[in-house]
């Protein structure tokens, strides 16, 4: 009998061969800069050095020598990282084949794979109308294919309440206790508010938002009268995509959410990756590999991110 397409292990033995390998080809083998380990433990003080971070100074040190010394740590290079996981009914759209469920999901199995085939550790949280799931941080591809089976089997969810992410990010505050590397997989599609709290969570641990995104959410065809359906409300409205001024307007509003959303990254001082459902996941996954030797650059000298590492609205 043959393998199901969408079994876990088939799409995991899909992904290795199709992406994993690119990528091991892409960065030969080296993803140090992408999982670093969070466990530091302080080895010297030495005088500081162009391209230090200024995180690192001692400043008790600095004050007393009247030179700027910093703290060098010995790493514990055991990444533990999280997946958290918005499967909430706006994830379910696609103007395509693709859904943006789907891109998520093969974003984090690939990532999980990288990790745990280094004895790293992963584990997820699945927002439906709340935290609905918490799957231990494990290592093992085994574990990847349990994370796999877990988000491959939940049903397209029906016309639900808002999201809510302020509250999904609050809980994961309280279930990760252990500093560690977080990927949060959303549309960001919720009630507003959610910046402060994954600020709160940034505190604790290194935050990656990885925004999941769909071409029709930016622009809208000229196709008629349409029918539009919220995807978690249910609320529905017949829309001319005709009309040149509503298409317009549709594009400006795209527009100022786009900056609305960037700005609430900026205030919660974490890094963004936009991940579109026409987007190749190998491409955007060295755009994430870009990402972090462009911040690890950067810690310490307060510049901007260069325009390229996060897409442009079209």
């Amino acid at each position: 009998m043959s393998e199901s397409p969408r079994s876990p292990e088939a799409v995991l033995r899909r992904l290795e061969w199709t992406v994993i390998r690119r990528l091991d080809g892409a960065v030969h083998g080296d993803y140090r800069t992408l999982f670093r380990g969070f466990g530091l433990d302080l080895a010297d003080l030495r005088e500081y050095q162009h391209h230090d971070d200024v995180r690192h100074i001692d400043w008790n040190v600095t004050a007393r020598l009247q030179t700027p010394y910093v703290r060098v740590f010995n790493e514990d290079r055991e990444v533990t990282a999280w997946f958290l996981l918005d499967l909430s009914a706006s994830m379910d759209f696609a103007s395509r084949e693709t859904r943006k469920r789907a891109v998520a999901t093969e974003f984090a199995a690939v990532l999980a794979r990288l990790l745990t085939r280094r004895g790293n550790r992963v584990g997820a949280l699945c927002y439906g109308d709340s935290l609905d799931t918490v799957i231990p941080a494990r290592a093992g591809r085994r574990h990847v294919l349990h994370l796999l089976h877990r988000m491959l089997s939940r049903p397209e969810r029906a016309a639900s309440a808002a999201t809510d992410l302020r509250e999904f990010f609050r809980a994961a505050f309280r279930i990760i206790p252990r500093r560690s590397l977080v990927f949060v997989l959303s549309d960001f599609i919720s009630a507003p508010g959610w910046s402060e709290p994954l600020a709160h969570l940034a505190e604790r641990h290194e935050i990656l938002a990885v925004r999941l995104t769909d071409p029709l959410e930016r622009t809208l065809p000229d196709l008629g009268l349409l029918l539009f359906q919220d995807a978690e409300t249910g609320e529905q409205l017949f829309v001319d995509t005709h009309d040149r001024a509503f298409r317009a307007r549709f594009a400006a509003a795209a527009l100022r959410r786009e900056q609305a959303l960037r700005a609430a990254f900026g205030d919660a001082g974490v890094d963004a990756l936009e991940l579109g459902t026409d987007d190749d996941l190998v491409d955007a996954i060295l755009r994430f590999a870009d990402l972090r030797r462009q911040r690890s650059r950067l810690a310490g000298g307060g510049a901007a991110l260069p325009a390229h590492l996060e897409r442009s609205p079209s």
